[in-house]
């Protein structure tokens, strides 16, 4: 398995329970598909460099996962219909 790390921006205009169930879905995401999430971090509300669907504010969330290409494949597919995440970056990490 190789090493990601996924970054994501959930809308901050929503409630507090509906980012953190966004940010859960995310991850249910990733173990629906085997992958093994090895870190999740909440960084909390920050203001965008710049406007993004007219948010100003986002919720910033990091994982560090341990998933095969497919399953990183079905996140980005799936975490670009959900409406209330702004961005999502997917980094593969080298090996040390």
């Amino acid at each position: 398995m190789t090493k990601y790390e996924i970054m994501f921006i959930v809308k901050a205009t929503q409630e507090s329970a509906d980012v953190k169930k966004t940010a859960e879905n995310a991850k249910k995401i990733l173990t629906a598909e085997s992958a093994n999430v090895t870190e999740f971090k909440e960084l909390g509300e920050k203001k965008l460099a710049y406007p993004i669907k007219k948010e100003t504010n986002g919720y910033y969330y990091v994982m560090q996962v341990e998933a095969n290409k497919e399953a990183i494949t079905e996140f980005d597919r799936k975490i670009k219909l959900d409406e209330n995440v702004l961005r999502h970056l997917i980094i593969r990490l080298d090996e040390e």
